[in-house]
This record gives C-alpha cells, sequence and structure tokens, in this order.
C-alpha cells in the first residue's frame, strides 16, 4: 500500500537528510523546514529506520487539511482512517506543534486531535472503552499557517539513540548530529579522520560505523515493530541484509584524543559495543600535545564550549591551539562546530564555509576550512 514517510531533520540538515533518503532509493516528495517527505510502502518503514543516519524521525502522514477552528481540526482528523491503522488495544498519545497559526494552543489541538480518534474508533470498534495494552502509537499534530499535518511516530524513540551508548559525557553531540557533520566534510573511508576533543567518542565512532557500512539502527527497537501493517517478515529481512552489508574486515585510520581519561574509557566502551574499538586509535592527549596523523587528513571536533565567562575564555584557548594545529596545513581540512560566534578570530583564520545549524534550541555554526584534496582518489 503506498504511503508517505517524513523524515525529520535538524534544521539545516535537511540536504544531508534529502541525500540519505535517495540514496536509500526512495522518492522525495517534498522539502521543509526539518522534514523530508518521501513516498514509500509500509514494507520500506524498517528500511528508512534502521539506515537514516541524520534524520530524527521517520513519522507515517495520515492526512493534511487546512483548519482555522477547532470544529474543523476535529472533523478533518476524524475523517482519518484511524481504524485501519489503529488497533482496538492500541496505546496511543498526541503531541503537537503550531507555527503561525490561528489554532495557537497546542494543549488545545493535542485535546482536539485526541477526542476525534478516539470517537473514530468507537465507531470502527463498537466500544466506549480501549484497554491500550498493544502497540505504541504516537500522533503528532502539526500546525504551520492553518495547514495540519497530521501523523503517527513509527521510530518511538529517537533515531539519535543508536544503542551502543553505556554512557557518556556531559552534553555530547547527537548521533544523528555527528553523522550529518561527518557527511557535511571532506572525509571518506580511505582518509584520516581526527576528533582531538572526542569525548565519549560520537564522531569517530559515527565515521567508523560509515566506513565499515553498519547501519545506524541495526540493534534497537521500533515503535512501528508491533504494528500489524508492517510484517515481520520486513524486519527480519532489512536486518538480515543489513547484517550481510557490514564491511568487517575494513580498517580506517580513525584517531581520536581528549584530556579527560574518564570520558575516553567511555567512548572506547562505547566502540566496543557497536563493534568498531579496532577502527579507533583513542589517546590522552591535551590539544597542545596533538600531532597531525600524516597528509590529507580531515579534523571533525565538537570543542568545549562554555557558557560562563570564565569556561568561555578556557575554551578559547583550546581554539587557539586548535588553530595552530591545522590553520597552516594545506593538505588538512578542518570542521568545527561551536557556539562561539568569535571563533574565527580566535582559530586565527576565516572559515571558507559557515553553516548555520541547531542543536536542540542551540544555535550553532558548522566553521570549515577545505585542505587540499589527494591527487589521486577514487572517492571524492
Amino acid at each position: 500500500m503506498p504511503i508517505t514517510l517524513i523524515a525529520t531533520a535538524a534544521f539545516g540538515l535537511e540536504a544531508t537528510v534529502k541525500r540519505e533518503v535517495v540514496k536509500l532509493g526512495f522518492p522525495v516528495a517534498a522539502s521543509d523546514n526539518g522534514s523530508i517527505a518521501f513516498k514509500a510502502d509500509f514494507t520500506d518503514i524498517p528500511k528508512a529506520n534502521i539506515w537514516l543516519r541524520s534524520a530524527d524521525r521517520v513519522l507515517l502522514v495520515m492526512g493534511e487539511f487546512t483548519a482555522v477552528t477547532f470544529d474543523e481540526l476535529f472533523e478533518g482528523t476524524k475523517a482519518l482512517p484511524w481504524g485501519d491503522y489503529i488497533p482496538k488495544n492500541g496505546r496511543f498519545t498526541v503531541t503537537g506543534k503550531s507555527v503561525k497559526s490561528a489554532l495557537f494552543s497546542v494543549p488545545d489541538c493535542q485535546s482536539i486531535v485526541k477526542k476525534a480518534v478516539v470517537e473514530k474508533l468507537k465507531e470502527k470498534y463498537r466500544l466506549d472503552y480501549f484497554e491500550e495494552t498493544g502497540a505504541e502509537y504516537t500522533i503528532q499534530a502539526a500546525l504551520r499557517e492553518n495547514k495540519v499535518t497530521i501523523t503517527v511516530d513509527t521510530s518511538g524513540v529517537g533515531l539519535h539513540k543508536r544503542g551502543y551508548r553505556a554512557s557518556q559525557a556531559a552534553a555530547p553531540i547527537k548521533e544523528t548530529m555527528a553523522a550529518a557533520l561527518i557527511e557535511l566534510s571532506y572525509w571518506r573511508k580511505d582518509r584520516i579522520l581526527l576528533d582531538p576533543f572526542c569525548g565519549s567518542g560520537t564522531i569517530p565512532i559515527e565515521a567508523a560505523m560509515m566506513a565499515r557500512n553498519i547501519a545506524p539502527g541495526l540493534t534497537r527497537r521500533f515503535a512501528s515493530e508491533r504494528w500489524e501493517q508492517v510484517p515481520v517478515a520486513a524486519w527480519s529481512q532489512e536486518r538480515a541484509a543489513a547484517k550481510a552489508a557490514v564491511k568487517r574486515g575494513f580498517m580506517p585510520k580513525i584517531y581520536a584524543s581528549d584530556i579527560d581519561k574518564e570520558v575516553l574509557r567511555m567512548a572506547r566502551l562505547n566502540a566496543e559495543n557497536v563493534g568498531v574499538a579496532d577502527c579507533i586509535e583513542f589517546s590522552q592527549k591535551d590539544i597542545k600535545d596533538v600531532k597531525l596523523p600524516g597528509e590529507y587528513g580531515v579534523l571533525i571536533t565538537n570543542p568545549p564550549y562554555g557558557e560562563r565567562m570564565s569556561e568561555l575564555n578556557d575554551a578559547r584557548v583550546l581554539y587557539k591551539s586548535l588553530g595552530g594545529l591545522v590553520k597552516n596545513e594545506k593538505s588538512w581540512s578542518a570542521y568545527v562546530v561551536t557556539a562561539d560566534e568569535d571563533f574565527e578570530r580566535i582559530f586565527g583564520k576565516k572559515a571558507d564555509a559557515r553553516r548555520k545549524l541547531f542543536s536542540g534550541a542551540l544555535k550553532i555554526d558548522y566553521y570549515q576550512y577545505f585542505g587540499k584534496k589527494p591527487e589521486r582518489s577514487n572517492h571524492e
């Protein structure tokens, strides 16, 4: 049965997620702020969830309509075929958001949508009470300029939860964001990658997973695995295909360091959990002691950022050392993500490109310094 899915994305990463969707073979229907809509089938839901690296979630589109009154919201929601999707024991909750719409009260919108779904299910099953002991269906009502998009979340826990993180350092970068930063860089699996502020290892681990073609969702579970519409065989077949696609013998050149011994212990454990510990050379080092391990490498890092002035000053000392490490190395490319808008001055060089991103509500910038590429490469 043809359906429309939406891969949600952090603002600024839409193009990256769109490329992933296309690479997986899905025809893109529309691209908007924070979302990529594409055509699929129910049997494609496992593939999208297991393989998308930079997307936050995969949503099933139930319907779209215009609503400027609560009556229109109720009737539009009730008109959708809820009984064809949610079984009589299905558990469902409603989330919502509203941007530049007449119906601006999100709690009221959620209440109206839930009431409409319940009324439709009552008609379908001839019941006044639902046990809600079955599969999970998280419904979202998204209003933007009075256009309502009703979706159901197929992922459950966000896709950044790969399942390998046993523990984490304070405020780590999300796995989905780390994957996107790598995709936006010059790095390819045959080139050196260096992260001198690796923390709990997210960037090097995501790079190693890419190098070995390890599907990011291979070992985790998803909400739609219990849906009647998605065959159990589709999940087992996609997981089997993903396992067969892993290039276990490939050995990328990935180097990761941090001054904190404890976070390095976490990083090594996380790498072991996903099966890439042998791909990454971890070492405890101050940035001042880091040396570039070869030529034509790519540095990708998320250095510390301090919100308080004393912490910010400490962070800027690190930025200066980072600049001294790579700014004059013509064969190296450097990619640094930070919320410090004065980064270029401290680093000592204006970036070749600067990309605005959002990590949750925090605006960050991705500073990109392009070095020379190898003269002979089959992957560039």
